[in-house]
């Protein structure tokens, strides 16, 4: 059985293109939204559109919406995490499922077309690339990709980290457990994050919630914070 779990915040405008896109995929057998303290028609919009829907009464980040989600489910055998605001190229999680239910690999990461231009800076995403290099010995070209497969045998075995340090502790966790991680050209697109101020909180904050839990795990708190500076000496000014 593949469930689809959804976190969700204020997403009532791509939150049913991405219910639908992923109920396409033959494999999928439900779709669960977390709705994540959402201020608008989140929740009632996913549940038109078919999905199961778990609402949170306060905003619990990401990592806890995740949480949220894998405890509401049962009974099944790989999980797939894509983000509310993919909307119709949700559909492109079906090439994110050969590898784990083959078990070929236990998890599968997405790597998106490139956005160059439209996103952020790139600090966060060195700073998570880099860490784990030095981690696991495996360079990840989408370190922070929301669009993932994982054994749910897997994702019982690891404590979920809060808020944006989920997929940076996801993928530390899977291979401190010496399973096998692995990268899938999957044509997603997304919200992306302008070069604003709203944008440059936003960074801020993911960038810290990376940080944490890279540094909440046995062994990293020196390397993260080596490669805070080092990285931070290249961009400064």
């Amino acid at each position: 059985m593949i469930v689809a779990i959804v976190p969700a915040l204020n997403s009532e405008d791509t939150v049913a293109a991405t219910v639908h896109a992923l109920g396409s995929i033959a494999q999928v057998e439900s779709v669960v939204v977390v709705d994540d303290g959402s201020s608008d028609a989140t929740a009632e919009v996913a549940r038109n559109a078919g999905a199961d829907v778990v609402v949170l009464d306060e905003n619990r980040g990401k990592g806890g919406a995740v949480s949220a989600g894998v405890r509401a489910i049962d009974g099944v055998e790989v999980v797939l995490l894509v983000d509310a605001d993919t909307g119709d190229t949700a559909k492109a999680a079906a090439a994110l499922i050969g590898p784990v239910v083959d078990r070929s690999a236990a998890m599968t990461v997405a790597v998106v077309p490139d956005a160059a231009g439209r996103g952020g800076f790139g600090l966060v995403v060195g700073v998570a690339r880099e860490a784990l290099l030095r981690a696991t010995g495996q360079k990840f070209a989408a370190p922070l990709s929301g669009q993932r497969a994982i054994r749910k045998d897997v994702l019982d075995q690891v404590e979920l980290a809060p808020r944006f340090g989920l997929e940076v502790g996801l993928t530390l966790d899977v291979c401190e457990l010496n399973e096998v991680v692995i990268e899938v050209e999957a044509a997603f697109d997304h919200r992306h994050t302008g070069r604003n101020f709203a944008g440059f909180l936003h960074r801020l904050g993911q960038g810290k919630d990376v940080v944490r839990a890279l540094t909440g795990r046995v062994g990293l708190r020196r390397t993260a914070s080596s490669v805070v500076v080092s990285l931070w000496k290249r961009v400064r000014p």
